[in-house]
C-alpha cells in the first residue's frame, strides 16, 4: 500500500534505519510507509517514538480505558491513521474488540459503561481548541480513577493529540493495519450536519 503524503518519504537507510525497521516489524508486523516521512528529521522521529515507547509502559490506567480514550481523541481530531493503528494494537493486546470498534460512535453505541463514557467525553473535551474540560468532569474522574490514573489519562490523550495532529498535517493516513489482521471495519463517527440559518 502506497501513501501520498505532503512530504515525500525518504529511503530509510543505515544502521539506525535497519534497527528502526526491525523494531517496527516486531511491534506492528511491517514497516509503515509513513516512517520515511519522519526519516527526514530523525531526531524528531526518534524522540517521538521514544516517548511513545515510554507511554505504553505506564500502568495506572486500565488498558481498556486507555484504548477508548486515545481512540476517542483520534476520532474527534480526525486521524484515521491513529484509529487504525490503535484498533490493531487493541486486537494484539486482546482488549474487547467489539467495544473498541465502536469508539468512533461512542455516544450512540450502547456497549459502554458510564465510566467508559466519562473517559471518552474527557478525551474529546481535551481535544477541542481550546480544551473544554470542566471542573465537574475532572472531579468525577478523580473520584472514579484516583489522581495517578487521571494524570496518566490526561497525558495519554495529550500525546495522542500531538501524534494525531502531526499525522493529519503531514498527510499521513491509515495503512490498513486493522484490515491486515481481519478486523471488521471501525464504526463510523456520525456526520454532524448543521442546519441552514
Amino acid at each position: 500500500m502506497s501513501i501520498s503524503t505532503r512530504i515525500p518519504p525518504a529511503e530509510v537507510t543505515g544502521l539506525y534505519g535497519t534497527a528502526t525497521k526491525f523494531a517496527a516489524r516486531r511491534m506492528i508486523g511491517k514497516v509503515p510507509d509513513s516512517l520515511g516521512v519522519l526519516w527526514h528529521h530523525q531526531a524528531v522521529m526518534k524522540d517521538a517514538m521514544g516517548f511513545g515507547r515510554k507511554v505504553v509502559r505506564w500502568h495506572e490506567l486500565d488498558p481498556d480505558l486507555d484504548s477508548y480514550a486515545v481512540m476517542a481523541a483520534a476520532a474527534y481530531v480526525g486521524c484515521n491513521a491513529c484509529l487504525d493503528l490503535n484498533y490493531f494494537m487493541a486486537h494484539n493486546e486482546h482488549l474487547d474488540e467489539a467495544k473498541v470498534r465502536e469508539v468512533p460512535r461512542w455516544r450512540e453505541a450502547s456497549v459502554f459503561t458510564p465510566l467508559e463514557r466519562s473517559v471518552m467525553e474527557y478525551a474529546e473535551a481535551m481535544s477541542q481548541t481550546p480544551p473544554a474540560v470542566t471542573d465537574e468532569m475532572s472531579a468525577a474522574l478523580l473520584d472514579e480513577l484516583g489522581p495517578a490514573a487521571l494524570i496518566e489519562l490526561t497525558a495519554r490523550v495529550a500525546f495522542m493529540n500531538m501524534s494525531a495532529r502531526m499525522n493529519i498535517t503531514l498527510g499521513i493516513t491509515s495503512e490498513g493495519f486493522a484490515d491486515a489482521c481481519g478486523l471488521p471495519p471501525l464504526a463510523q463517527r456520525p456526520t454532524v450536519v448543521s442546519s441552514p440559518a
